[in-house]
């Protein structure tokens, strides 16, 4: 709703404008990074799993677990998240890899690596109560 008001009450250029601006300052962040280096490696969440239906009460709390995906979207890179560990509470941590558009070979190619030097992908979360 507040995007649609946002949209028709006169502040389409306003918000849009800025918008595309945002984006292509991050675009550009991303292609200067892979000037350097071909794959980035970041958190795919910023916390560990959660238990099925933990956060459903609250959809901030679900939108931010997002948050560090977002950037590979806006900015038209590519990328994806493999198994890296557990924590604590044996729940489920993931690795982002995160290629240059049209990259998508290469960062197929890091996790394959990837999986084939550790063996995260092999093991399962604990389900139930520790």
């Amino acid at each position: 709703m507040l995007g649609t008001y946002a949209l028709s009450a006169g502040y389409y250029d306003e918000y849009y404008g800025r918008a595309l601006k945002v984006r292509t300052l991050l675009k550009q962040d991303f292609l200067n990074a892979f000037e350097q280096v071909d794959v980035i490696a970041t958190p795919t969440s910023p916390t560990t799993a959660f238990k099925i239906g933990e956060n459903v009460d609250d959809p901030l709390a679900m939108y931010l677990q997002d948050i560090f995906t977002l950037s590979v979207n806006l900015s038209a890179s590519c990328g994806l998240s493999v198994p890296c560990g557990f924590d604590s509470k044996g729940l489920p941590i993931g690795l982002q890899l995160i290629g240059n558009a049209l990259q998508e070979a290469t960062i197929l190619n890091a996790a394959y690596a990837y999986e084939q030097a550790t063996n995260w992908h092999e093991q399962l979360p604990v389900i139930g109560e520790r």
